[in-house]
């Protein structure tokens, strides 16, 4: 028998093996299950019949006080039976996908380590079958070749040697084949993989993560981990594989899924992402877009522009010099952040009125006692907290005095005529009638609202230019006052108004609602503005953040590395790292050539080695011939055996249009709104809602030279061109865009 076939038999020896324990131990525990049930229902009985029913029979509260506690963990011991249960079933196809061999420095056996997707270990003998894919001893497997290798354990460093890696093609319960490698994660995986197809939610790649991936991963010394990523390197998915690994960590350290945020572009890239978490075993984290937090927190008080309807206008903008446009990177700046910042240091030194308080002809308090007072905890606690403690202490003040003038009053009324038989009621009236009136004197000057705060600063075009002196102004300020003066007056704002107004009210009032967040992932941070991250420093004060971005997609304005500097600057954390991934994954070499061309800058990049068609450029003389030619790439695509197809089109109004035309000659699905979803088939979708997803073919639609022909334009069409797989094909009538080569 040659080594291979001996090797082979081993293998498949041990597969069985780790099946057979895995079987037994879903037997096992599908009759703990049973069991835990009964048990469970019978503690509810129990309890039911004897126990107390009535609040006010307090002498045997502590009875169900101490069945309430037995059922919680009763309760949280069969949900736990029944995700490990869940795990082991998922785990029976394919149990575990890699191997090494390891000698521990200063031990003479060598350790066989198999990485799957969760621990499989027999724990009345402590062996392990299978390692979790995030254990501490697992990274060895994507970050070393055989040769000295080490690992940080909960005790230290534990270094050694490896002696053998080994990938593995488990489906269905069988062993395909194996293979040993030598560097990195075998390409031969990795070519299977990314040819496959895509699917309409972000799969796991656990079997495939790279040694630079893995290092953002397994990050837990840095507090804020920025990662900027060429299209296709893998981004998103590391980071939902790096919640993965803390919520694995945080067993140690009580973090759970409620602790983690994600902060997504839209919620169609909320949904594709949403089945990763659960795939790896672990709930899903809070997921949440700045539109949504920003619509909740104000309130409804305005009538807001969505963030959709302002990408719309800025792609649609003709005119780069709109007034529009300069309004919106004027008022995201961190110019205007600093006038928000002196506004409310205007309004605390200048426009807050405070005044003597008395009562019944006496003084309670100065005005100068009360200025003190509101100067204390300045630094630590919002005005408009400090200004409601001053409120509280002049009320407590005044109770007791309330009751001596009620006295007075009725007396007085008992001489007045026509009182004789309601004293005590008209004197109340009296009496509260006096009191609602000073209660409103007192929040003449103990209430401040960001909305009229804001709308101030726009009404006075003296006191905005004082609040700016020193500061980089658009050159047209002035029509952009009267712009926002105009909209506030008629109870509306742009998208871009949401943010500084939520700059204003959290500055002034504070926020406790993501006081529980512990870790942060902003994903497509190049479309935050720095106001943004202003916000995000404030609502989540005490969060660690994994920071990801691509200054490349950034569709709405010019950014550069220099952002991330000021992210690290702005979110002020005591250790961050940036780290680069060059390398895309997503595409074909050819589609990542052609795009890398449209892009037209010289970067480092580097292109996975997977070849296929190149990208085709199709022109037509009329928009039917058009429309057609895209009903047969989409029929092309069905033929191969694609499972997704998107037609992406500039903006959602083009989409629109599109659909309406092509609906009635192919099944595809119209993606327009931030709350649609990504389906199996073909959908029409607008480039900016496009970004961060992947499809196996992809049509650009109408990439004439008067639809893409400015920077930003750029910008879009090579946000639509990374999002293929597999097959890219471009098309336009008339003249082809500039911004495309041949």
């Amino acid at each position: 028998m040659g080594e291979y076939q001996e090797q082979l038999r081993e293998e498949r020896n041990y597969l069985e093996k780790t099946l057979s324990f895995l079987k037994n131990e879903i037997e096992n525990m599908i009759g703990s299950l049973s069991q835990q049930k009964s048990g469970l229902t019978a503690l509810r009985k129990d309890m039911w019949e004897n126990t107390v029913h009535f609040a006010n029979d307090f002498a045997r509260l502590t009875e169900i006080t101490h069945y309430l506690a037995e059922l919680a963990s009763q309760s949280a011991n069969y949900g736990n039976t029944l995700k490990r249960l869940g795990k082991y079933r998922k785990m029976l196809l394919s149990p575990y996908f890699g191997r090494f061999d390891f000698l521990e420095d200063g031990l003479s056996g060598t350790e066989k380590i198999y990485i799957g997707l969760h621990n499989v270990v027999d724990s009345k003998k402590g062996d392990f079958y299978v390692y979790d894919w995030r254990a501490p001893v697992s990274s060895i497997f994507y970050r070393y070749e055989p040769g000295r290798a080490s690992y940080q354990a909960p005790a230290g460093t534990i270094s050694g040697e490896v002696k053998l890696k080994r990938q593995y093609k488990i489906q269905d319960a069988e062993l395909r084949y194996f293979f040993d490698c030598r560097v990195g994660i075998n390409d031969e995986i990795l070519q299977e993989v990314l040819r496959g197809k895509a699917s309409a939610k972000m799969r796991y790649i656990v079997e495939t993560i790279q040694k630079e991936q893995d290092v953002i991963i397994r990050d837990t010394d840095n507090e804020l981990l920025i990662v900027q990523g060429v299209a296709g390197s893998g981004k998103t998915s590391v980071a939902l594989h790096r919640i993965a690994f803390l919520l694995y960590n945080g067993l140690n350290s009580n973090l759970s899924s409620n602790n983690i945020l994600i902060l997504s572009p839209n919620n169609i890239f909320s949904k594709y992402i949403s089945s990763v978490l659960p795939e790896l075993g672990e709930e899903n984290t809070v997921q949440t877009t700045f539109e949504d937090i920003a619509l909740k927190l104000l309130d409804g008080r305005l009538k807001t522009e969505t963030r959709n309807q302002q990408l719309e206008f800025v792609i649609s903008a003709q005119d780069r010099d709109n007034l529009r446009l300069r309004d919106i990177a004027f008022k995201g700046s961190g110019d205007f952040v600093r006038i928000l910042d002196r506004l409310i240091s205007h309004y605390e030194s200048s426009i807050i009125d405070f005044e003597d308080i008395y009562f019944d002809g006496k003084i309670l308090m100065t005005r100068q006692q009360i200025k003190n007072i509101f100067s204390r905890n300045k630094t630590i606690m919002p005005m408009a907290k400090r200004l409601k403690r001053i409120e509280n202490i002049i009320l407590e003040r005044i109770q007791p005095l309330r009751q001596k003038r009620l006295e007075k009053i009725e007396k007085f009324v008992a001489q007045t005529e026509g009182h004789d038989l309601e004293i005590k009621s008209f004197s109340r009236l009296l009496s509260i009638k006096k009191s609602r009136t000073y209660v409103d004197r007192i929040r003449r000057f103990t209430e401040v609202d960001y909305l009229n705060l804001y709308k101030m600063l726009f009404s006075n075009d003296e006191l905005f230019a004082r609040l700016a002196e020193g500061l980089k102004l658009p050159e047209n300020i002035g029509e952009i006052i009267a712009l926002t003066r105009e909209n506030l007056a008629a109870g509306m704002a742009f998208y871009e108004d949401c943010a500084p107004l939520l700059y204003l009210k959290l500055r002034l009032e504070g926020c406790t609602e993501f006081n529980g967040i512990r870790q942060v992932v902003i994903d497509e941070a190049q479309d935050y503005d720095v106001i943004q991250y202003e916000i995000f420093r404030l609502l989540f004060k005490d969060a660690r953040y994994t920071v990801l971005g691509d200054i490349h997609q950034a569709i709405d304005k010019d950014v550069s590395m220099a952002l991330y500097d000021r992210i690290i600057e702005i979110l002020d954390k005591r250790k961050s790292v940036k780290i680069i991934l060059n390398k895309g994954y997503r595409s074909s070499y050819e589609i990542n050539s052609f795009t890398q061309r449209i892009l037209g800058v010289k970067r480092d990049f580097v292109s996975f080695e997977r070849h296929e068609t190149e990208p085709v450029i199709i022109t037509k003389d009329t928009l039917d011939k058009h429309d057609d030619a895209i009903v047969r790439e989409i029929a092309d695509a069905v033929s191969r055996g694609y499972e997704s197809a998107a037609v992406i089109c500039k903006t959602a109004a083009e989409a629109e249009k599109l659909h309406a035309r092509l609906k009635d000659k192919v099944n595809i699905k119209l993606v327009c709104s931030g709350s649609g979803e990504i389906e199996r088939g073909a959908v029409v979708i607008p480039s900016y809602l496009a970004k961060g997803l992947e499809f196996d073919a992809v049509m650009a639609s109408d990439v004439s030279g008067d639809n893409y022909c400015s920077e930003l334009d750029r910008k879009l069409l090579y946000v639509t061109c990374t999002r293929a797989l597999h097959r890219l094909a471009l098309f336009y009538t008339g003249e082809k865009s500039p911004l495309i080569e041949a």
